[in-house]
């Protein structure tokens, strides 16, 4: 009964855990601590087990995410959150499609742990400030303050999220034709005027250290990533983040992962992630799920 009761309750236990920490092997890490924990506990002392599971997540992620921070100032190069593979089925909640897109995860990174935590859970899972408060030891005043700030703090710097759909991936397919064929003027008519591409090598492979933005230098940037690395590499149309991505997999597996950002018909941004670290689990398709909660309005 107790581990039917984990294995209800996993995928919103790993989504939870996934968007505080931005990484798949620390949330898993996460939900194998939160279970051993689970497992010593009498059911029968427990009367509302996904209300104690997620707390239980919820306050092991903290820890992790305070540990985290620490680490992430001395990483080499760009940091992005470790990818997961989605289901396409995932852009049926846009909030849940956006709450995990590159984009959002990257803003969630400039948030303090509780700020995070806070946001995340209210947000997103749709869970009371009391309820938040029970689960990060904080006063029901002090959480809505500071879901108040995080609130602010994340609309001013999200970026406008359009779900992938049909439209989304035929521009990608287009933009990888053009970029396997060195046709620079379609690589432009695909690029928004201030696209932006942020590269994650990881001090392990090869990748950009800084963005590179504008339609100009991106069209560059990727005739050249075609010309060094790309061009023998075996291209796969995949769902990461709930955004159309392109895995790049060459005789050693998968190489590079690069998720598109599309808005209004255009690349707007483009995620590359070659940290071997990053992909040892790219493979496996996440069930994400917010259990239940409504939509919030932004």
């Amino acid at each position: 009964m107790t581990e039917d009761a984990f294995t209800a309750h996993r995928p919103l236990l790993f989504t939870i855990a996934y968007e505080m920490l931005g990484s798949a092997a620390d949330a898993e890490d996460v939900l194998q601590e939160s279970y051993l924990r689970w497992s010593a506990v009498d059911p029968a002392t427990v009367g509302h087990p996904r209300a104690y599971l997620v707390r239980t997540v919820t306050r092991q992620a903290l820890n992790h995410l305070r540990a985290l921070k620490a680490r992430r100032e001395e990483y080499v190069g760009m940091w992005l959150p470790e990818p997961i593979r989605t289901a396409p089925g995932v852009s049926e909640d846009a909030v849940l499609a956006e709450s995990v897109s590159m984009a959002m995860m990257l803003v969630l990174e400039t948030l303090n742990p509780t700020e995070r935590a806070v946001f995340v859970l209210h947000e997103v899972f749709g869970y009371t400030h009391g309820e938040i408060a029970a689960s990060i030891g904080k006063s029901e005043v002090a959480v809505r303050q500071t879901a108040h700030r995080a609130r602010r703090h994340v609309h001013a710097r999200r970026r406008r999220y359009e779900p992938v759909s049909q439209v989304t991936g035929e521009i990608v397919q287009r933009f990888l034709a053009a970029a396997a064929t060195g046709d620079i003027q379609s690589l432009m008519d695909l690029l928004a005027p201030d696209v932006v591409v942020l590269s994650d090598g990881g001090g392990k492979a090869t990748a950009a250290r800084r963005p590179v933005t504008g339609r100009t230098e991106v069209a560059r940037f990727v005739l050249g990533a075609y010309r060094t690395s790309a061009a023998t590499a075996r291209v796969e149309p995949a769902t990461y983040n709930g955004m159309a991505a392109a895995r790049f997999m060459t005789d050693g597996g998968l190489d590079w992962l690069v998720a598109f950002e599309v808005r209004d018909g255009r690349i707007t941004g483009m995620y590359g992630v070659r940290n071997p670290d990053k992909l040892h689990h790219a493979d496996a398709v996440r069930t994400l799920d917010r259990g239940g909660a409504q939509p919030w309005k932004p």
